[in-house]
């Protein structure tokens, strides 16, 4: 008997549950109590904040930790479009005195103070924090502010962190472009746009569990990218599977070529998804949207 899939897809694009919610904000808060009590932070200018697939809520269950971000604003990383804005905006700067490695050391004091030793592992990007039936796991990253300035006066606000093994030497994300403009697609598409991004993830996790390897080497970061670069129009449907299916037609057919998605761009629109830089690859995420066409058993 064939299977399901408008009922399979109806469960999947399903987000999460109050319980798993609770558990998510829990982790954050005590996070944020850690920075509290640590004599070394709590002065300073910092935001604890929850990232990734659980703020921008297209977590599926496989995804079992939660990105927490700690972002400290008394010392920022700058970029500049050219050597004219560079020294114009250097007039105004303070040198810092504060460094990224302190802060990392400083926060890692904390997370143990709060959490235990055995809680808590230090990794090369970000720390570990062990779940409990209060919290879920915990990947928290140190992060200074990123400024790209646009004019000397003028800067798009990010995030930094420096890994402890310089693989790559930097990481520069845009948390906050990436939330609004989710939100603003999810809007625009009738609040489908988030559902058919968890229903590609939850199908990407099936693929990857039945060793389909083009699944297994796609993030579930890209999927979301992927799904976020599709036309609205995809979205125009009564049914999921139908959604599904306009959605891996579009991106199939556009990835076909480097020239038809040269300029596509991770959700926040602030970094190309398909450059040198990125990890993952466009023939790879063209594979896996033909895997993921033939798993279903599209016509």
């Amino acid at each position: 008997m064939s299977r399901n899939w408008e009922s399979t897809f109806s469960s999947w694009a399903q987000g999460p549950s109050a319980t798993e919610q609770e558990r998510a904000d829990n982790a954050e808060r005590q996070i944020r109590q850690a920075i509290q009590a640590s004599d070394k932070l709590k002065n300073r200018e910092i935001r604890v904040f929850t990232q990734g697939s659980y703020r921008n809520k297209v977590n599926v269950r496989q995804d079992s930790d939660v990105d927490v971000g700690v972002l400290c604003f008394d010392t920022y990383f700058p970029e500049y479009p050219d050597d004219n804005v560079k020294t114009e905006a250097s007039k105004s700067f303070v040198p810092a005195t504060y460094e990224y490695a302190t802060f990392k050391n400083e926060l890692e004091e904390a997370l143990v103070a709060r959490f235990g030793r055995d809680a808590v592992s230090r990794g090369s990007k970000s720390f570990d924090i062990k779940a409990n039936t209060y919290r879920v796991e915990s990947d928290v990253a140190a992060f200074f502010e990123h400024r790209r300035y646009t004019s000397a006066t003028r800067y798009l606000s990010g995030v930094e962190m420096i890994p402890d093994d310089f693989k790559p030497p930097m990481v520069r994300n845009w948390p906050e472009q990436h939330y609004q403009n989710g939100v603003s697609k999810n809007d625009e598409t009738h609040r489908r746009y988030k559902r058919v991004v968890r229903i590609l993830k939850k199908l990407s996790n099936e693929m990857a569990a039945n060793n389909i390897s083009s699944a297994k080497e796609t993030p579930s970061f890209l999927v979301e990218c992927l799904v976020f670069n599709a036309e609205n129009s995809c979205f125009n449907y009564t049914t999921y599977k139908s959604m599904v299916r306009a959605v891996l037609a579009y991106l199939f057919n556009n990835t076909m070529r480097e020239e038809q998605c040269s300029g596509w761009g991770e959700v926040s629109e602030l970094k190309y998804l398909f450059r040198a830089s990125q990890p993952w690859t466009r023939t790879g995420a063209h594979q896996f949207l033909s895997d993921a066409w033939d798993y279903i058993g599209f016509e």
